[in-house]
């Protein structure tokens, strides 16, 4: 092990115990030990004259700013050129030796050291001119403040957000449409924010993929050489293998292969020769440099337009963009609308009305846009809600930007709230569709939650709406008081509160024994101390019990109901930290919802889609073709049949 391995190690070790201490209450190594270990890290520091960013011997300040400097590249970041054929790597080396690389798919960075300090990093922007991020770059987690080379460096890389932490984050967003759209958007988002102490958060990683001539350094002539040189330096560089044109085509299947489990967003393999010389005097096009080829992998993809972007309420008060394009084929369906999530990310695709934008489903399911080659950026953001025409205001979120309308008597925020509120996996109370709830929102009989229970009171004007009479009005009473003795769970997921689905919410009840007075005066660290429940929900439970407006909508509603008394549940919980996925066709439960309820009594969680988090796949038809059957082999998640269960159970 050299010296920066150990230092990475050191480091590894140190923040986790001063984590343990600090944040958690507890004592992983002595201080003893501690202080051993410091010190032979700051002695490791100034003996190789490198300090990484994640040292603890450092204190990193965050730092705020208005807007982004812009600055031109001393010479222009081209592109490269591209191709799908193995075959034509082997002929594009030719007798040559090159280095085989991922090519990482994030934000590219361009770093610049000077006396061994860091002194800029500026984005790639449009290759001629990019934006100045220098405090951000500091807080990544892996790239080096200071290094020993004393001379100018100029190193170039791509700046990422692992898969793992990308899922960790929206894994604590259950609305499908407010989760973030993927890692490439997130990070670039991440690392232009003009508040550094949110790029921290988001654990962006740098990998450099090209350095720079240095004064005084022999890298004879190898382009490997300087990849090693930087990586003593402290720098993670990109994978690569040597490669020539026997064996590419074979590497070129090994790293197919890799990347089925690789963390880092990757969307194909970079080749560049490793004869410096060589590669220079190939010269290069107008738009693409001789020494580098691409190799991009085979993703069904669809080139349409965009005619107009929809605005759609919801009961929180965001109003989400929607995109509607001319419809195209995607894996074997028509699509033709997909969601935005947010301001930021329109704002990062330049979105404009008949712009040329290419689409696909991600995780062959939900349609997003990969690209826009137009960029007009002409959609107008709207000034009033389209449900209320109240005002509307941009909020900017942790960096993320999004709409909501102001207007607190929202016709939009009123029924989409109710209609959660009586919706099945709430209060299950049939015969009020939103179309009936928005009438008796505009006519006054329901202003809160706690309202539909004393509808009787306007029997006579309901009886008198349309589509009503004395049978419809007899049987939403009764609708009602049948809801008026739910389970707990079902109570705190009907509230609405933000990112809380079922799920979590039996979760949240079966850890506090299905007190909710518990569940009402907990802190955020206690929810957080239940498996599966991330900061981000445990925020958003404590803050809802603690906001005036709710705890009194909620002690109104505690006077019109009670909770349906359940036996505590004394089964062992073997699937207790396990999550599951069920698919296709059942033979031994009645319906899915059976099979999931019996999961969550074992203390497993069910979704809906094939993730990394995955533990097991649920399908009978083992060796279906199905689009989650495929995602579960390719991250080696265990198929199982309803038979192998049954069996597990036992």
């Amino acid at each position: 092990m050299n010296d920066v391995e150990r230092m990475k190690e050191l480091i590894a070790i140190l923040n986790r115990a001063g984590k343990a201490y600090y944040q958690e209450n507890r004592e992983e190594i002595s201080n003893y030990e501690y202080d051993k270990l410091y010190d032979e890290l700051k002695d490791l520091e100034e003996k190789t004259g490198t300090v990484l960013s994640s040292s603890p011997t450092i204190h990193v300040g965050y730092e705020l700013m208005t807007s982004l400097e812009k600055e031109a590249h001393p010479s222009p970041m081209l592109s490269l050129d591209k191709t799908k054929d193995p075959q034509e790597l082997s002929s594009w080396l030719g007798d040559q030796e090159g280095l085989l690389s991922w090519k990482l798919d994030g934000l590219t960075i361009v770093l610049t050291y000077e006396g061994g300090e860091l002194v800029k990093a500026v984005t790639r922007g449009n290759g001629e001119v990019g934006e100045v991020v220098t405090s951000n770059a500091k807080v990544f987690v892996n790239i080096p403040r200071k290094i020993s080379y004393q001379g100018q460096l100029v190193i170039r890389g791509e700046a990422v957000i692992p898969y793992s932490v990308f899922q960790k984050m929206n894994e604590e967003i259950e609305d499908v449409d407010s989760q973030y759209k993927n890692p490439r958007n997130l990070c670039s988002g991440s690392v232009r924010q003009l508040n550094s102490e949110i790029t921290a958060k988001r654990k962006v990683h740098f990998y450099g993929f090209s350095v720079g001539d240095a004064e005084g350094v022999d890298f004879h002539n190898s382009l490997e050489e300087k990849m090693k040189w930087a990586a003593d330096l402290g720098f993670d560089m990109v994978e690569y293998v040597r490669v020539n044109a026997e064996n590419v085509q074979q590497e070129v299947e090994r790293f197919s292969e890799k990347i089925k489990d690789f963390d880092l967003p990757s969307d194909g393999l970079v080749l560049a020769l490793d004869d410096i010389e060589y590669g220079k005097s190939l010269g290069r096009t107008a738009k693409f440099p001789r020494d580098s080829i691409a190799f991009k992998w085979a993703d069904e993809t669809a080139d349409t337009h965009l005619l107009k972007v929809e605005w759609s309420p919801s009961r929180t008060g965001l109003i989400n963009p929607v995109a509607i394009f001319e419809p195209v084929q995607l894996e074997g369906t028509t699509v033709s609308r997909a969601s935005l999530h947010n301001i930021s990310v329109m704002e990062e695709l330049e979105l404009g009305i008949g712009d040329e934008i290419t689409v696909y489903k991600a995780n062959m399911i939900i349609p997003q846009l990969a690209e826009n080659k137009t960029k007009s950026g002409n959609v107008p953001i709207p000034e009033v809600c389209p449900a209320c025409g109240g005002e509307t205001r941009i909020e900017d979120e942790n960096g993320i930007k999004t709409l909501v309308c102001t207007n607190e008597f929202c016709s939009a925020k009123k029924i989409k709230s109710f209609s959660h509120f009586v919706s099945r996996d709430a209060l299950n109370v049939d015969g009020l569709s939103e179309a009936t709830l928005g009438k008796m929102i505009d006519r006054g009989y329901l202003k809160e939650l706690y309202d539909l229970f004393d509808l009787e009171k306007y029997r006579e004007e309901i009886i008198a709406m349309d589509g009503f009479g004395e049978k419809s009005f007899e049987n939403l009473i009764q609708a009602i008081n049948n809801a008026r003795e739910p389970a707990l769970a079902n109570f705190i997921y009907s509230l609405g509160i933000s990112n809380v689905g079922l799920s979590n919410a039996k979760l949240i009840c079966r850890h506090f024994h299905n007190d909710l007075e518990a569940v009402r005066h907990a802190s955020v660290q206690e929810f957080t101390e239940i498996d599966q429940i991330g900061p981000m929900i445990a925020e958003a439970v404590v803050s809802y019990f603690r906001t005036p407006h709710n705890v009194e909508v909620v002690d109104k509603l505690l006077e019109k109901i009670h909770f349906r008394q359940e036996e505590e549940n004394t089964e062992e919980q073997i699937l207790e930290g396990k999550t599951i996925v069920i698919t296709g066709s059942l033979n031994h439960f009645g319906n899915r919802k059976e099979l999931k309820e019996r999961i969550e009594q074992l203390g497993g969680k069910v979704t809906g889609s094939v993730s990394k988090k995955t533990d097991y796949l649920i399908n009978n038809d083992k060796e279906s073709s199905s689009s989650k059957n495929k995602k579960a082999k390719e991250l080696g998640i265990p198929i199982i049949s309803e038979e192998d269960f049954l069996e597990m159970m036992h």
